[in-house]
């Protein structure tokens, strides 16, 4: 074995950690990945039922295909090599309540529409996508790939150059409005960010990049589902020579002298020269005795978090009409949904809330002449879950589900019912008070101001994923992965 060979273990076979692990393993290292479920993916899974419903568990937004597509590049592979992509037209519809946007494939057809609703707003469009694509261009390649240690990695002549049309000190709603007056169109362009964790008072715009990365990009969606994705990235990891170690809880991190020298599974001590965390940032400092953590529970009390969710994952014994793969409910005040989630940390009043129906797109997700469909709530993290509030929201989510789309008495025809919520993501990813989207892209938790990527004890253990940078969400959590890859790999140079 070459000195400058590393054993590495990875904690958890999530987006970041498929990453990480493609990343270490294509290094020269030896790569063991950990996983405490059955299966790949984390967030990501996907499960089958009994009576042939395919769901998605997580992930559902395919944006971004640039970015996902540059990890398999990579390697020397496409994204097309491990599942087909479709371009969903429309890319999704929003609901209102004096009727529908239904946002087109075409980018010149959503330009007449936004000139439909508000004269002058095609040419505004243009003026804020062409920003928007400078931030995407500039933050999805230069800004979001730094290790973030210091604010010195900032200091590029390209960023500093571009420091004002990142509009870093901006908030987004007040930037939106710049561009647009009609509520509609304000609304479209603020969803993007609702779940970066805070109302679009408190994002910076430069996460207008988003809005590029979604409509001017499109939307998309890998036949098979969302898991294609995750089963793909397993491959990669796996070409490169990474090995997979499914239903294994890592129960400790062993550390002396500052080194981290292994981890402990089933009682059981497995000794490495580094690893990497792809598990919640909090669960995993809990893992190790408190003077080796980086953060107390005060800290984390002080962030704030993305959402948490209410999920329904139902199948129907019949097809249902006027439904689109993507389905925005927004009849409710979208200021008064955010404030019970931010403010409040409250069940929300008046919800707004998601459908997902892949198999409007996809045969091969529920039987024939059924339909899958994925509903989603935004929640607060941290809070009170019990079965009978769950089911207080489905009966309502329902009934605007059957009003949209004309169909009454739907649950006549419901054959597989199955609810996910805060309690659930505690339990299956020790998820800190329930967040299924990590920590809010807040200015005060932007770059070097997230949880650090590697242990400030320990000089072998890393975190990747949604809870450090860049960020939540798959095309971040993929970033992630790459950059402690690097880190871990200077490491090994260093002692090389």
């Amino acid at each position: 074995m070459p000195k400058s060979k590393k054993t590495i273990a990875i904690i958890g076979a999530g987006i970041s950690g498929l990453s990480a692990a493609a990343y270490a393993a294509q290094a020269g290292n030896e790569v063991h990945v950990y996983e405490k479920h059955p299966q790949a993916g984390g967030r990501a899974r996907q499960f089958t039922t009994e009576n042939g419903y395919v769901f998605d568990m997580g992930p559902s937004w395919y944006w971004m295909a640039d970015i996902i597509n540059n990890f398999f590049q990579d390697f020397g592979y496409k994204a097309s090599d491990f599942y087909e992509l479709v371009s969903l037209n429309p890319q999704f519809e929003m609901v209102f309540d004096d009727g529908l946007l239904s946002i087109p494939e075409s980018y010149q057809d959503l330009k007449k529409m936004f000139e439909q609703l508000e004269p002058g707003a095609a040419d505004q469009l243009d003026a804020f996508m062409s920003a928007a694509k400078y931030k995407y261009e500039v933050g999805m390649q230069d800004f979001v790939n730094k290790p973030c240690y210091s604010w010195m990695e900032f200091a590029s002549a390209k960023i500093v150059r571009s420091a004002l049309k990142l509009d870093l000190l901006s908030n987004f709603r007040s930037y939106v409005s710049k561009y647009f007056t009609h509520p509609k169109l304000k609304t479209l362009m603020e969803f993007p960010v609702i779940f970066l964790g805070a109302s679009p008072e408190n994002i910076p715009a430069l996460y207008s990049l988003m809005n590029y990365g979604g409509y001017a990009l499109g939307t998309w969606y890998p036949m098979g589902g969302f898991y294609q994705l995750v089963l793909g990235m397993k491959k990669v990891a796996e070409k490169q020579g990474a090995i997979f170690h499914f239903n294994q809880n890592v129960e400790q991190i062993v550390a002396e002298k500052g080194v981290a020298t292994g981890i402990v599974i089933n009682g059981e001590l497995k000794k490495f020269d580094a690893i990497i965390a792809s598990s919640d940032y909090h669960h995993t400092e809990t893992l190790l005795n408190s003077e080796f953590r980086n953060y107390d529970q005060k800290y984390w009390k002080s962030r704030t978090f993305a959402p948490s969710c209410l999920i329904y994952y139902l199948g129907f014994k019949q097809r249902i009409p006027n439904l689109k793969h993507h389905t925005l409910f927004f009849e409710n005040d979208l200021d008064e949904h955010i404030k019970s989630i931010y403010q409040e940390k409250k069940w929300p009043e008046k919800p707004l809330f998601y459908t997902c129906c892949p198999s409007q797109t996809d045969p091969n997700v529920a039987p024939e002449g059924h339909e899958n469909i994925f509903l989603l709530m935004p929640l607060a993290t941290g809070i009170h879950d019990q079965e009978n509030i769950r089911e207080q929201y489905f009966q309502e989510m329902i009934q605007r589900l059957e009003k949209h789309t004309g169909v009454k008495d739907l649950l006549s025809n419901l054959n597989y019912k199955r609810s996910y919520c805060v309690n659930d993501f505690i339990s299956d990813y020790n998820a800190y008070a329930g967040n299924a989207y990590g920590l809010a892209n807040t200015l005060s938790q932007t770059a070097v101001l997230k949880p650090t990527i590697k242990n400030k004890h320990l000089s072998n253990l890393f975190y990747t994923g949604q809870l450090t940078v860049p960020g939540p969400g798959v095309p971040p959590s993929i970033i992630s992965g790459k950059i402690v890859a690097k880190e871990v790999n200077k490491l090994k140079q260093k002692k090389a």
